[in-house]
């Protein structure tokens, strides 16, 4: 019994696009969970900062803009967010 090529190759071809298509679906979801743990993460450093901010008697508004700043870009998103409060 002889297998043509031609189905050996639709096989190969039907399995790359089953491939593609989880990657760019899995893609995706994964930076936005990274999207929202950087949210989350982002939130509580602003409470942390608004806790010890409040014993000098300084505070940040804790919103999505301001937590998703800091939580995409890190310790420099928390400086900067201080910084435009102090400025503003």
């Amino acid at each position: 019994m002889r297998i043509p090529w031609e189905l050996i190759a639709s096989f190969a071809v039907g399995l790359a696009l089953i491939c593609l298509t989880g990657y760019l679906l899995l893609v995706p979801m994964k930076f936005l969970w990274r999207l929202l743990a950087g949210g989350v993460l982002g939130a509580l450093t602003l409470m942390l900062v608004n806790l010890v901010g409040g014993l000098f008697g300084f505070s940040v508004a804790v919103n999505p803009f301001t937590a998703m700043a800091v939580g995409f870009l890190g310790l420099p998103g928390a400086v900067l967010v201080i910084l435009l409060q102090i400025l503003l």
